[in-house]
C-alpha cells in the first residue's frame, strides 16, 4: 500500500461532485468519479442514509453490511434533509460551487424541491447535472419506477439470458444499474469536456433501459432487415463456434473461444487433429456456425481426456483463448490477479484489511486509487458545510437540532 502523499495525482482531483439519491445506478457513477480523484459528497437523509448501507452480506464480526464499503468508497458523507426548505437552500448553495450534481430520483422530484437544472444552473452556469433513472427524463414511461431487473428485460437482456427450454433468467448482479452508472460517468466526462470549450454545463440523461439496449449488439438490424429474433441459447452464441463451456476430466468446465479462423486452426493443432481446420464443415466462420453442435462435440470429446487446468495450459501455449470459470477464491489465488493487483486490500473502519476490486481502467500517468472504504453516515457533514459554505458552529448546531442535517 502506498503511503499518503506518495501517490501520483488523479485526473479528477479538481472536480467537486454532489451525489444525491441512493441504491446502485447513480451511486455507481459517483464511485467511478471518486475512484479517479473527484471529491464526491454523498448527500444522505439524516438518521437512515442510503439504503445501500443495509444491502448485502454482513460482516460476521461486526454485523455491518460489506457492500457499502465498495459503492461508498472514496466518498464523503453529508446528511441533509432535502424535503425541508432549509435543506433545499443548503443544497442550492452547495451546488453553486459544484462541478457535477448526480441524482437518481424519479423525474420531477428535483423540480418539486426547487432543485431542478434550470434553478441550479441559474446560479452556476457551468454545472453538469447527471440524471440516472430507469426510463429517462421524458417519454410515456418516464415517471415509472425503474429497477434494473425490469429495465434489463425491456432493454433486451433478459430475453436472451438462459436456456431456450426455460424461462428467462437474470444475471447474478444488478448489471443494468452499473451499466447506467458507467454511461452516466462517461456522459459526465463528455459534458465536462464540452464545458472546457464553452464554459457552460448541461444535463446528462442516463437511463437503465437504454444503457442495456446499447449493449445489444446487432439485435435490432437483424430483426428489422432480416426478420431474425435472437433467442436464448444457453452457454453459447448461435453461429459462433467453437465458443462454449466444455467439460474436463476432473468435472470442471473450461471456457474456450476459438471461433476465428486462425485461432480455430491452432485449436485443431493443439487437439492433435489439424485436418479439422480444412474440413469443409469447419473451414470458415459461417460453416462452423452451421455445424456448431458437431464441432462442440468434437472439442468436448478432447477436453474430457484432460483435467481442466491441463486444457487451459495446453491452449494458452497454443495461443487459443481459454479459461476456467472462476469463483472468488479462484480470483484471490490467481497469480495474474495478484501481479496486476486487480484485487486490493483497503483498511475498513476497524483497521482490518478488506479485499475489494481495484480501480479500472488503468491510466499510466494518473491512475485512480482507493483510499477509503464507504464513510460512516454523516461523517463529513460539519467538514463539508464548513469548508464549502463557511457555516459557523452555532449554525451547524441549529441545523442539527431541527433535523436538517
Amino acid at each position: 500500500m502506498q503511503q499518503p502523499g506518495t501517490h501520483p495525482p488523479t485526473p479528477l482531483d479538481d472536480i467537486k461532485v454532489l451525489e444525491l439519491g441512493q441504491l446502485i445506478a447513480g451511486p455507481y457513477c459517483g464511485q467511478v468519479l471518486a475512484d479517479f480523484g473527484a471529491q464526491v459528497i454523498k448527500v444522505e437523509p439524516p438518521g437512515k442514509g442510503d439504503a445501500m448501507r443495509q444491502w448485502g452480506e454482513p460482516d460476521p464480526d461486526t454485523g455491518e453490511p460489506l457492500w457499502w464499503n465498495i459503492i461508498g468508497r472514496n466518498k464523503q458523507s453529508l446528511t441533509l434533509d432535502l424535503r425541508q426548505p432549509r435543506g433545499q437552500a443548503l443544497l442550492r448553495e452547495l451546488a453553486s460551487q459544484a462541478d457535477v450534481v448526480i441524482e437518481n430520483f424519479r423525474p420531477g422530484t428535483m423540480e418539486r424541491w426547487g432543485l431542478g437544472y434550470d434553478e441550479l444552473s441559474r446560479h452556476n452556469p457551468g454545472l453538469v447535472m447527471v440524471r440516472v433513472t430507469g426510463f429517462g427524463q421524458d417519454g410515456p414511461y418516464a415517471s415509472r419506477a425503474g429497477f434494473a431487473s425490469v429495465c434489463e428485460a425491456m432493454g433486451g437482456l433478459r430475453y436472451l439470458s438462459g436456456y431456450p427450454d426455460r424461462p428467462p433468467v437474470r444475471v447474478g448482479i444488478s448489471l443494468g444499474d452499473t451499466l447506467a452508472g458507467l454511461h452516466a460517468a462517461l456522459g459526465t466526462m463528455m459534458a465536462l469536456q464540452q464545458r472546457h470549450r464553452t464554459g457552460r454545463g448541461q444535463v446528462v440523461d442516463s437511463s437503465i433501459f437504454e444503457s442495456v439496449l446499447a449493449m445489444m449488439e446487432n439485435l435490432i438490424p437483424e430483426y428489422a432487415r432480416a426478420g431474425k429474433i435472437r433467442e436464448r441459447s444457453g452457454s453459447f452464441l448461435p453461429g459462433i463456434a467453437p465458443s462454449n463451456a466444455y467439460p474436463a476430466r476432473d468435472g470442471r468446465d473450461v471456457i474456450i473461444g476459438a471461433n476465428q479462423d486462425t485461432v480455430f486452426r491452432r485449436l485443431c493443432e493443439a487437439m492433435g487433429q489439424p485436418g479439422l481446420a480444412d474440413h469443409p464443415n469447419f473451414a470458415t466462420h459461417r460453416a462452423r456456425g452451421e455445424h456448431q453442435a458437431a464441432i462442440d462435440d468434437l472439442v468436448a470429446a478432447w477436453t474430457r481426456e484432460h483435467d481442466a487446468q491441463q486444457v487451459v495450459d495446453i491452449l494458452a501455449e497454443a495461443g487459443v483463448p481459454a479459461g476456467l470459470v472462476y469463483r472468488v477464491p479462484d480470483m484471490l489465488d490467481d497469480p495474474h490477479f495478484q501481479a496486476r493487483e486487480s484485487i486490493i486490500e483497503v483498511p475498513d473502519h476497524h483497521g482490518r484489511p478488506l479485499p475489494m476490486q481495484n480501480v479500472f481502467p488503468r491510466l499510466s500517468d494518473t491512475p485512480g486509487r482507493v483510499h477509503d472504504v464507504g464513510p460512516a453516515l454523516g461523517e463529513h457533514t460539519e467538514q463539508v458545510l464548513t469548508d464549502w459554505l463557511g457555516l459557523a458552529p452555532e449554525a451547524l448546531d441549529a441545523l442539527r437540532a431541527d433535523g436538517v442535517i
